[in-house]
């Protein structure tokens, strides 16, 4: 079920829909965010959820079949994630300036 809810918060930030959870926006100013360009952390913010729905869908396919391999898969991905988030987050800031 939290595979699905990633999977489906992973969709909605990929249309743009929602509220945007990015930390940029969360502790921007209700001025800064007016100002804001969405699209980039919407974008972020989407392939991050899609990341984490791969990795509680693969956690549940380990637990499930009794494999543990699969676990290491979902471990690489969380470090995927993470590089993805930081790398991202710095282009972000790169294309402001």
């Amino acid at each position: 079920m939290i595979s699905a809810f990633a999977f489906f918060m992973s969709i909605r930030s990929f249309k743009e829909k929602g509220f945007l959870f990015n930390n940029a926006y969360i502790y921007a100013s209700e001025q800064e965010r007016d100002a804001m360009n969405k699209k980039p952390y919407y974008r972020q913010s989407g392939v991050v959820f899609l990341l984490l729905g791969l990795v509680f869908l693969l956690n549940g396919f380990s637990i499930f079949f009794h494999t543990r391999w699969i676990s290491y898969i979902a471990v690489a991905i969380i470090i995927i994630a993470i590089v993805y988030a930081i790398v991202s987050s710095v282009i972000i800031e790169k294309q402001k300036k």
